[in-house]
């Protein structure tokens, strides 16, 4: 564990001297977004509770509860599984992502009703998951090389000091021209991403709160927060029970299995 955490620490300062002689603002901004996954590597399985609320215009609310898996995966992106627990008409839904560079995320969507698993098709990953505030695009995770990158800024954001970093998507058929994310300086974590249309609209706000840090290095927030602005819903996501470090193997996430999952 001692030689991990060691290795770790070295990539990590690495990135950061990088970031100090970068040159023009898309290497910067580059080298700062190299620096974050780096330092959220090295987790192997994560497994968390979620709860979902979604609110319309009116106010009215709604609220799943959720079971997610995630399997870190060498040379490539993560897995991940959402499983619906509850209410009893999306319960045994399950959504499995295998996250790519950028080649088109795979994507599965098991809807109980139909008793059947649906590929979600690239050209549709903009469209809203389970009614919610987030895309499908937004559920995997995100890889270096999907985005390129420019550092605009330092900037405050509440109790830390922030880089701003505009990325622009570089896989296809994308919902969002641009994003603006604010991370911070001392841990890289995602404090706030800002999305942009089609049209270059700002179309959403997602903000992370309640950062907690697990296991002496991996940070997650207890809550994430995304507000449409033009629609006026909203989502969000409460995080409980992170676990890291579990037994979850790669059969544990087949797309067949999916219909069998409890």
């Amino acid at each position: 564990m001692k030689k991990i955490w060691f290795l770790t620490w070295l990539l990590v300062s690495t990135c950061i001297f990088s970031i100090s002689w970068a040159e023009t603002p898309e290497e910067k901004g580059f080298a700062i977004a190299v620096a974050a996954d780096k330092r959220d590597t090295g987790f192997v399985t994560q497994t968390a509770d979620l709860v979902m609320t979604l609110r319309n215009r009116q106010g009215q609310e709604s609220t799943r509860y959720i079971r997610t898996r995630t399997l870190e995966v060498e040379g490539d992106g993560d897995k991940a599984l959402s499983i619906f627990d509850r209410p009893a008409d999306i319960k045994h839904t399950a959504v499995l992502t295998f996250s790519h560079g950028l080649e088109p995320d795979d994507q599965w969507l098991y809807l109980p009703a139909l008793k059947r698993v649906k590929r979600i098709n690239s050209r549709n990953k903009s469209g809203p998951f389970v009614g919610s505030e987030f895309a499908f695009e937004d559920l995997g995770s995100q890889e270096v090389e999907k985005y390129s990158y420019k550092y605009l800024r330092d900037e405050s954001c509440g109790e830390w000091q922030c880089f701003v970093v505009e990325r622009f998507p570089e896989y296809e058929y994308s919902g969002y021209t641009r994003q603006l994310a604010w991370i911070d300086q001392a841990e890289y974590r995602i404090v706030k991403v800002e999305f942009y249309d089609r049209k270059n609209s700002l179309l959403k706000t997602l903000t992370y709160s309640g950062y907690q840090e697990y296991i002496d290095y991996f940070w997650r927030p207890d809550e994430m927060f995304m507000e449409n602005h033009q629609t006026g819903k909203t989502t969000t996501l409460k995080w409980a029970n992170y676990k890291f470090k579990t037994k979850l193997k790669e059969r544990d996430f087949n797309s067949n299995a999916l219909p069998r999952l409890r």
